[in-house]
Formats: structure tokens, C-alpha cells, sequence
């Protein structure tokens, strides 16, 4: 068999292993991963010398061409924002569909596979937000996780826009124990927050930095407590989205300790940010408005250990990017008013490569778990995601572990006029990018074609219940 591809003189690097090996692709598909494999034939030889071949990255929170408002959405459309995705080495996205009050769960999915149709360049999934749960709504469930999408998403904040009661998520939880979905939750004490941001811009106190202390890390922690308590009673898996403290972490420890499915996320800028982001001029720190909010620094180090441990399970981005001018920018100075989210699509695996393999804080595999295999096994897409051998999808990045570079929005992919990350140097850069057997960027340029990448249909996951570690 003469291979399409053949990717030599990489260090393989998968979960569980590091190895010298020669990766051969026929296709969209790893045939064979092994040493010296034969060069004869070989339609393009890739030469990974130095470097390591480690399989695409698995993003599995992001907000790509979100309408917030009649007229403001998300920046990045799913051209922009899985181009970005690309050239930061992530080959595949979970996006999140949100219903509107009234709409059908088909409705919201249907709405979302016609925005990344055409323009999408990397394989792309869903999750659908609920936002009105109905009897009819809990039946569809069941048809939406038979046609691939298989996990769904819960607020417990923001009343009167996108919270459901603990009624509602407790009778979904329920029904995931039978269907075999999964349930997202955004994990904050939604009914008390508003009282405080009331009594903030009551007093006075609008500026950006509010919207962080008006949620505090208790709000967060009771409302992840809560959420795995619920999951409980349904003998549910629970997956808790973002998480962005120590309170919120130890909960979920707590859970995991009495052999509860429960599994955590966190996000880039919750490992590299904190507070201190907020003490800049004037209206600049509405950059940084993002849900749940940035936290005392001390953190940081607590979700390391969180990531290093196995409390928590996964890095994704929250990719939700609104433009500094003429979006966060005209609220009128009131943090109320400022649309919540920010970009990092592009960043995640060099920051994360940066801050938890070079920092010693785990291995290099325990990187590949955490933003490609485990995300990949808990949402339905192993192994054709998330690992290198035969028979997998050709999602694959070769990987510079030497090179610097420093973030700037001046050379980022994304689609948003500022980065969360502006001047922070970091080491790990993706070379070259295949998604499923083609090359999409190599050597800073982008090769791919929009609407190349393709809807995934996921499966129910059979691992939730061996996530947990005692």
C-alpha cells in the first residue's frame, strides 16, 4: 500500500505513551503507526524531526457566532473561528447551540449546522443549550442524542434569560441517566448574583471590575455542590463547565472522592489571569468580563494542581469573542451592560503546554489527555478523536515544543480586535495541522478550505461512570 501521507522522525505522543514512530495516513484515516516505515511511494513526506506528532486538539466549549442581542453576536463566524482553531493546533470544535424560548431543540441545531455549513475548516460537534425545558422539549432530548448530538447545557445563572430551576435540571438529569447524554452545567447561584449586580449599580459601582466581585466564588461553589447533588439523586453523570476557583474545585473533589461521574472543565484564563487583569485604565478592563469572572490569582495554582491531579479532566476555551470597539466598548459605563465572553481559540495549546509541561506540572501525555483524549472519550468522539493509531481520524499536529513566540492581536487568527493574552511569551507551536488526512496549515500559512470540516455525530459516552479517580 503506497500511504497518501507519511509523517517521519516525530516523537509520537498520545495519552499513555511517547514513542519514536512514523505515522502513515491513506485518505482521512491513520493506517499504520510504527518505526521505518517505507518511504517508497509516498505521496508527501512530512519530516517531524525534533518535534512531537501529537493528535489534534479537542475543544469542546466554544461560542462561534452567538447572538447575544438582536444585533450583537459572537465575532468569529465559523470560517474565522475554527481557521483560528487550526493554526493553534485544535482539529476539532463542540459548539454550543442555545434555544430560544419557544424554539425546538431541532430548531436551535438545525439554526447552528447552517451557520457552519460552507464556512467551517475543522470537524465541528454540538451541544444544545436548553433553555426551556417542556415535556416535549425532555422527548427530543432522546431524538437529538440519536442523531449525534449527545450532551446538552444548563444554566443555573442568569434569571429570567437563560437559567432553568432546579426542577427543570433535575428532571433533565434524569432523563441523561436513560438516554445516555450528558449535562453541561454553568454552575453559578444565578437568583443571588442578581441581587448583588442590583445593589452594585445601585451605589454607583458600574465599572468592569464589578461584574467580578458581584459573583462571588461562593456563588459559584453552592451552585456546583448543588449541580452534583442533583446528579445524584438522578444517578446521573454531571459535567461542570469552567470552573474558575478553589470552592468550585473542591466540590467537585468532594463528589469524585464518593465515587460520583462527575467531571470538571476549566479554561485558559482562569490558569493565567486573575483580578489584577481589572487594574487598567478607564474602560479597558471590559476585555476581561467574562462568566464565571476572573478570580484572586491564588487560584491559579489550585486548578494546576486540579489539572495534575485528575479532579479535573479537561481545558477547553469558552471561545466567546466580542470585539473591545464597538462591542464591549458601548456599554454605556455599566458592567450590566457589557457583553461576557473572550477569545482564545488560537492560544489554547500553547498555553497550556507552556503553563502545565514546561512549568513540570505534568507529563506531555497528560497535556494530549486534557485538551485531545479525554475531552474526545467523554463527549462521544473516541477513538476516531483524541488519539493516534490506526483506524483514527488524520488529525494531527506537528508540534514545535522549542519555539517561541509572543501573543498579540496583531498576529492572531481570530477574529476580535484585542487578545485576553496581549504580550505573554510562550513556548509550543504547531507546525503543521492536518484535519483528517489534509494539510490545513504548515509553517504559519493556512492551506485549508472553508467547509471542508464536517458535522460530527457523537455518540452516548459508555466511559462516563470510569471517568472518576478516588
Amino acid at each position: 500500500m503506497a500511504y497518501d501521507i507519511l509523517i517521519v522522525n516525530g516523537q509520537v505522543v498520545t495519552a499513555t505513551e511517547t514513542l519514536r514512530a512514523d505515522v502513515a495516513i491513506v485518505g482521512d484515516k491513520v493506517v499504520e503507526v510504527a518505526p521505518n516505515l517505507r518511504r517508497e511511494g509516498v505521496g508527501t513526506l512530512l519530516d517531524a524531526a525534533g518535534n512531537y506528532v501529537l493528535p489534534g486538539g479537542v475543544d469542546v466549549h466554544t461560542h462561534i457566532d452567538m447572538p447575544l442581542t438582536d444585533t450583537i453576536s459572537s465575532s468569529d463566524d465559523f470560517e474565522t473561528g475554527t481557521r483560528a482553531a487550526a493554526f493553534g493546533g485544535t482539529t476539532t470544535v463542540v459548539d454550543y447551540a442555545a434555544q430560544s424560548r419557544g424554539q425546538s431543540l431541532k430548531e436551535a441545531i438545525e439554526l447552528w449546522k447552517a451557520k457552519a455549513r460552507g464556512k467551517a475548516v475543522i470537524d465541528y460537534g454540538f451541544h444544545c443549550i436548553i433553555t426551556d425545558l417542556t415535556d416535549s422539549v425532555i422527548h427530543e432530548t432522546d431524538e437529538l442524542v440519536a442523531e449525534g448530538v449527545s450532551s446538552f447545557k444548563v444554566f443555573m445563572a442568569y434569571p429570567g434569560r437563560l437559567m432553568l430551576d432546579d426542577g427543570a435540571i433535575f428532571r433533565l438529569l434524569q432523563r441523561s441517566a436513560v438516554n445516555g447524554s450528558l449535562v453541561c452545567v454553568h454552575a453559578e447561584n444565578g437568583g443571588a448574583i442578581d441581587v448583588l449586580v442590583k445593589q452594585a449599580v445601585a451605589a454607583g459601582n458600574t465599572e468592569p471590575k464589578y461584574h467580578a466581585l458581584t459573583r462571588p466564588t461562593i456563588a459559584e461553589a453552592e451552585a456546583t455542590g448543588r449541580a452534583i447533588a442533583l446528579a445524584e439523586m438522578a444517578d446521573a453523570s454531571v459535567y461542570i463547565a469552567h470552573v474558575s476557583c478553589q470552592r468550585a474545585l473542591e466540590q467537585i473533589e468532594q463528589g469524585r472522592m464518593r465515587g460520583l461521574p462527575v467531571m470538571g472543565e476549566t479554561c485558559p484564563q482562569y490558569l493565567f489571569l486573575s483580578l489584577e487583569n481589572f487594574d487598567v485604565p478607564a474602560w479597558e478592563g471590559a476585555k476581561y468580563v467574562l462568566t464565571p469572572p476572573l478570580r484572586e490569582k491564588w487560584n491559579q495554582a489550585k486548578l494546576w494542581d486540579g489539572l495534575a491531579s485528575g479532579a479535573l479532566q479537561v481545558v477547553s476555551t469558552d471561545h466567546c469573542p466580542f470585539n473591545f470597539r464597538g462591542q464591549k466598548d458601548f456599554a454605556g459605563n455599566n458592567f450590566t451592560r457589557i457583553p461576557n465572553g473572550g477569545p482564545g481559540i488560537e492560544n489554547r495549546l500553547s498555553l497550556i503546554f507552556t503553563g502545565g509541561v514546561l512549568s513540570g506540572r505534568f507529563s506531555v501525555n497528560r497535556f494530549v489527555d486534557l485538551v485531545s483524549t479525554t475531552p474526545a472519550r467523554i463527549f462521544g468522539m473516541y477513538p476516531r478523536k483524541g488519539t493516534i493509531a490506526a483506524g483514527s481520524d488524520a488529525d494531527l499536529v506537528i508540534f514545535n515544543p522549542h519555539r517561541q513566540y509572543t501573543i498579540t492581536a496583531n498576529s492572531h487568527h481570530m477574529r476580535v480586535d484585542y487578545s485576553l493574552y496581549e504580550g505573554l511569551s510562550v513556548t509550543g507551536v504547531p507546525e503543521v495541522v492536518l484535519s483528517r488526512g489534509r494539510i490545513i496549515v504548515r509553517s504559519g500559512a493556512f492551506e485549508g478550505v472553508a467547509g471542508s470540516g464536517e458535522f460530527l455525530s457523537r455518540s452516548p459516552s459508555t466511559a462516563l461512570r470510569q471517568t472518576t479517580r478516588g
